[in-house]
């Protein structure tokens, strides 16, 4: 079976940008006590992730339990007197497809048929503050011929990546061992150094990020799907 990370694995989403989320969630609001922007809003909700250390790249492996956006945006909203006329799960939502759209990696889609065809299994395991159902949906909208057999989000199970419980939650739902599990991802403390320790077999996908200068070596890693595909 190979398991894959979420963003920039699977999907390459646009670089974030807040702000614009933030101006579509402003519509719904039904109250917005002291007049804020989307500016003022998105100055609160970086200041907050900094005291939580989320979204620091050098440090993003250390926070291994997730925290679901759902309860982000309640506390970011209502701290700042604005109600919104439409459930959280909707605005989760409407942020997200604002702030951070995606596309599947090129030749993503061929890949994933080539496996099909060949009787690999696949699955998905994301660190990822929205729901479980946001990301399934996501991805289905984006990969509609996917074969996955699971999608695990952090944001439902407690432990993010690195941690070795979040791999051990998919090697039960799959019901295999570790070594015959791949795993790729592109984030290298959290996908890589992750899943290697939980026993797995990690393949570092750099073919839509920015990779740090780290030695590669004894690591398996492809810059693009063909290349995978060649190499099984």
């Amino acid at each position: 079976m190979i398991l894959f990370d979420y963003g920039q694995t699977l999907v390459n989403e646009e670089k974030f940008d807040g702000v614009k989320g933030t101006t579509e969630v402003l519509r719904y609001a039904s109250v917005n006590k002291y007049n804020r922007t989307a500016e003022e809003i998105q100055a609160v909700a970086d200041t907050i992730n900094h005291e939580l250390g989320r979204f620091v790249p050098s440090k993003i492996h250390q926070l291994q339990v997730e925290v679901p956006n759902n309860m982000f945006t309640s506390y970011l909203y209502e701290s700042q007197g604005i109600k919104l006329s439409i459930p959280y799960s909707q605005i989760d939502k409407i942020f997200w497809n604002a702030a951070s759209p995606g596309t599947a990696t090129v030749g993503l889609i061929d890949f994933l048929t080539f496996l099909k065809e060949h009787g690999i299994r696949t699955g998905v395991i994301s660190n990822i503050a929205y729901s479980g159902s946001m990301l399934e949906e996501r991805i289905n909208d984006i990969l509609p011929n996917n074969d996955f057999e699971f999608i695990i989000a952090t944001s439902e199970y407690i432990f993010r990546k690195p941690n070795h419980r979040i791999f051990e939650l998919a090697l039960e739902k799959a019901g295999l061992q570790a070594e015959d599990v791949w795993y790729i991802g592109d984030q290298y403390e959290c996908d890589i150094v992750g899943s290697r320790n939980a026993g797995l077999f990690p393949v570092w996908y750099i073919g839509a990020t920015d990779i740090p200068n780290i030695d590669k070596k004894d690591i398996l890693t492809i810059i693009n799907w063909n290349e995978l595909r060649e190499i099984l």
